[in-house]
């Protein structure tokens, strides 16, 4: 799967990875390949990711939204913190 974290600002995050588990309006959930497709809206919280290589990635992000399809994950968020 390939993930992308951006902020109006920059980029944060960009690259192959294993999973990613986000901070959702209804409780937080996890993407691993071949999800369903998915249109969420985040909170304020922990995202963490893990990278293809089994490095663990930890973010602290605030309100956004993450788009899953076909493998491409796209997380927008306001700001990491």
């Amino acid at each position: 799967m390939y993930l992308e974290i951006v902020t109006p600002d920059k980029k944060i995050f960009a690259g192959e990875i294993e999973l990613i588990k986000l901070p959702g309006s209804k409780g937080s959930f996890e993407i691993l390949e071949n999800h369903a497709p998915l249109i969420s809206t985040l909170e304020d919280g922990p995202v963490k990711v893990i990278d293809k290589a089994g490095q663990v990635h930890n973010f602290q992000i605030s309100k956004g939204v993450v788009e899953c399809l076909d493998n491409n994950i796209v997380v927008l968020i306001e700001s990491n913190k």
